[in-house]
Formats: C-alpha cells, structure tokens, sequence
C-alpha cells in the first residue's frame, strides 16, 4: 500500500465535500423544484423535468464522485454541468428571483457567480484531473 502524500489527502478531503455538496443541491432540486424552475433560462426547453433530471444526476453524481471506477466521469461531468447551469445563476442574479420570497441580492449572487470557475476547477480536481495548484515545481537538474 502507497502512502498518500499531501496532495492526495487534500483531494480526499475535497472529493467528499463535493460529494456532500451536489448530493445536498440534488436533495434541494427534489424537494424545492419549482423555485429552481424560476430560474431556468427561458430557451431551455421543459425547464421543470431539466430541474428534476439535474438533481437526479447530482444525486447520482456525488455517489459516482466517491467510487474510484466512476470518479473520473463524475468530476468531468460535474465540471461541464457548473459551466451549463451559469445561465441560469445569471438569470437569478439580474432578474432578481427571489427564493423562498427573499431576494437575495448582489452580496449573495457576486460571489456565487464568481465562485462558479473554482467548481469547475474543483470538479476537475476532484475527478483527477487536474493537479493544479498542488502539483510539486521541479527544479532543472543540470
């Protein structure tokens, strides 16, 4: 068995964090459906089965990020889903939804949308792959 160096134990850390992460949003697009629905852009068509598909898949995918044969999938996916549900974080912040009857304002949507490039990069680094910014510099050996 291989000690796991720093790098290895830091994605751990953060694979299952992701994993509770998208397995809490999957629950949340279950249960709260439609308020997700409110923000769906409205070219994308079927918004409330595209709600509940995407917290079927959340659901699934946080399970597939912690089994070692799925996890490369699940980060890769996870990363192209951060990138296509930005139009609708978009949509939530200019349009001003409100959930649960409170807008949330730009203190909250800010950050958020600043916030969804780290997602993707973590995604990635949570399904191997990427190693950035942890990978080891080596110096040029003479």
């Amino acid at each position: 068995m291989v000690a796991a160096n720093g790098t290895d134990k830091i994605r751990r850390v953060l694979r299952l964090l992701l994993a509770v992460f998208y397995f809490v949003a999957g629950c949340f697009h279950l249960y709260a459906t439609q308020g997700f629905v409110s923000i769906v852009p409205d070219w994308v068509p079927y918004p409330y089965s595209v709600v509940v598909l995407t917290g079927i898949g959340e659901l699934l995918g946080a399970l597939a990020l912690l089994a070692p044969r799925l996890r490369r999938l699940a980060g890769a996916l996870f990363a192209l889903y951060a990138v296509c549900v930005f139009p609708a974080n978009i949509k939530h912040a200019i349009e001003h939804i409100p959930v649960g009857g409170v807008d949330l304002g730009w203190a909250y949507h800010a950050p958020r949308l600043a916030f969804q490039p780290v997602l993707v990069w973590l995604a990635l680094f949570c399904g191997d792959w990427v190693t950035w910014p942890f990978r080891r510099f080596r110096k040029a050996r003479d």
